[in-house]
């Protein structure tokens, strides 16, 4: 399906602005729910899996809208997010869709009639930034189309876990517009500036082959692995201490936001914080005496 079609049917499918939470009963949900969160969403899910329930997963809950990106989606993503990065029990979040789409882009009905001067006035997409600014580790797993919002969605997270039939790209191009919140800047520091312009430009889709060859994605799995594997990733990440996952995640960000000597500064600073830490101590001692670490977080 091309990435003109896919908008076509977003417009036409999004003057439903709310949908149940069909999937709340589900076989899916059954499986990986152990503890649902306290508070009520009308847009996603949001539980705490894994075999130690710590491991956050959120998922967007639109289907009949292809999980369309409206703000009352992206506001309870945001609100989840931001309490699953205070919970202490959560060592890693992960974000997904359906096996049909992870999100096909934002809702172009909702914002059809905005103006520059209600944009500026209001932040528009602004709120888009607390995903991205979450202290926690978050994976995306990428089933289905990642178009527009979807895709810029997916790229906010640490790590992209895909499927095999999975569609990225950044059709804004298409509808009059241009990304908006980070679709030509995440893609060219993950895959280069012609790449980029390629995408943007011409509002291709790019399957989860080419997302993987330009390390766009991290690993590719049969679609109903994916959210198995993306939980088991998880769940690794949420083995160690959080306060040192912390600094590695925003050492690693660091990277993209300064040259090498500068970004190599911060790294050593990071790496010498962690002996302020009793983890660091915990981890080390635990090596030389050929045991687990147990770590406290602190």
């Amino acid at each position: 399906m091309s990435a003109s079609r896919v908008f076509s049917n977003l417009i036409r499918t999004n003057v439903i602005l709310k949908s149940n939470c069909l999937f709340k009963n589900s076989a899916l949900c059954s499986f990986y729910s152990t503890s649902v969160t306290d508070t009520q969403y009308q847009y996603i899910l949001a539980d705490k899996v894994g075999s130690e329930k710590n491991v956050g997963l959120v998922t967007l809950n639109r289907p009949k809208a292809l999980n369309a990106l409206c703000d009352g989606l992206i506001s309870e993503l945001a609100a989840a997010i931001g309490k699953l990065d205070k919970d202490e029990s959560i060592g890693a979040i992960v974000i997904t869709g359906s096996e049909k789409a992870f999100a096909a882009g934002a809702d172009i009905k909702e914002m059809l009639n905005n103006s520059y001067a209600e944009n500026v006035k209001h932040g528009f997409l602004q709120e888009w930034d607390n995903v991205a600014k979450c202290k926690k580790p978050i994976i995306a797993a990428v089933n289905g189309y990642a178009l527009g919002g979807g895709c810029e969605l997916a790229m906010m997270c640490d790590i992209i876990y895909a499927g095999e039939k999975a569609k990225f790209g950044q059709p804004e191009i298409i509808i009059g517009t241009i990304p908006g919140a980070g679709g030509t800047q995440r893609i060219a520091r993950s895959c280069g500036k012609s790449f980029a312009m390629e995408v943007c430009l011409t509002g291709n889709q790019f399957s989860a082959q080419e997302a993987f060859s330009r390390g766009l994605v991290s690993k590719i799995f049969p679609p109903e692995k994916l959210l198995d594997e993306a939980i088991k990733l998880g769940e690794r990440i949420s083995q160690h201490s959080r306060i040192i996952v912390q600094l590695c995640k925003e050492s690693v960000n660091n990277a993209f936001e300064t040259g090498l000597e500068q970004g190599l500064k911060f790294e050593k600073r990071q790496f010498y914080a962690t002996f302020a830490t009793d983890d660091r101590k915990e981890g080390m001692t635990a090596f030389v005496e050929k045991r687990q670490p147990i770590f406290f977080n602190k």
